[in-house]
């Protein structure tokens, strides 16, 4: 993977609008669910792959430390071949002095080389350093993201089940007659004054039928006293002797 698709892949995922990702979504806690895996995942193999740019840089700056470790030692070789070299050609020795100065030559053009390396090099370790920084803020970036889509996840489930318990609670309430709490009170208290009123008009009823029943019996004996005065009169009474009798 290219350093450089590593770094907008990140970017992308970093920059994602969460809410706007959300509101878009018929299901958002699946979609919530698929997110933090996908995050989980991106985040996985970017960190495999910023490690083995790390890893390229670090060897890169090894590389580039040699060179420099490489070139100083050369110059230094170069040096003591010189003074080898006039040390000779002070002593008359000039074949000996001529050998040191090819050495000396021959270290400063090692030196040399060692240097170009050294110089080629660091714009690259420049660049690539550069890019682990940005590689690196965009991780952490992802992170952060990761750590907003888990809460927002787990937000979005409690409170998905705070809505089924509510739910569950407003159809137990709607299965009673909130409109009158003493309705069924009410309906009963009036059962029971309508069995109250029967048995009261029952027992009226009844006593009205008892007063009949006496006042039958008191016409009953009036008829019998008349009858009995007729009979005294055609006995040949008088009607005093049957009011006095």
């Amino acid at each position: 993977m290219a350093k450089q698709t590593i770094l907008g892949r990140i970017t992308q995922l970093a920059k994602a609008n969460i809410n706007a990702l959300l509101d878009q979504a018929e299901d958002p806690q699946k979609m919530l669910d698929q997110m933090v895996r996908d995050y989980t995942n991106a985040i996985a193999d970017a960190e495999s792959a910023v490690a083995d740019t790390i890893g390229n840089l670090r060897l890169m700056e090894q590389d580039h430390a040699e060179d420099v470790r490489a070139a100083s030692e050369w110059g230094r070789k170069a040096v003591a071949a010189s003074g080898k070299a006039d040390e000779l050609r002070t002593g008359g020795d000039t074949a000996g002095a001529e050998r040191f100065d090819a050495l000396a030559r021959v270290a400063i053009g090692k030196q040399l080389q060692s240097e170009g390396e050294a110089r080629a090099v660091e714009p690259t370790i420049a660049s690539q350093t550069e890019v682990v920084a940005k590689l690196k803020q965009g991780l952490d970036q992802m992170r952060s993201r990761l750590d907003q889509l888990t809460t927002k996840r787990d937000e979005l489930l409690a409170r998905a089940k705070m809505a089924e318990a509510q739910g569950r609670v407003v159809d137990a309430i709607q299965s009673i007659d909130l409109t009158d709490p003493t309705s069924e009170i009410g309906r009963f208290e009036d059962r029971i004054r309508r069995e109250e009123a029967r048995v009261a008009g029952r027992q009226e009823l009844a006593a009205s039928s008892l007063d009949a029943q006496f006042d039958s019996l008191d016409d009953l004996g009036e008829q019998t006293e008349i009858e009995a005065r007729l009979a005294v009169l055609k006995s040949g009474g008088s009607p005093q002797s049957i009011t006095a009798g």
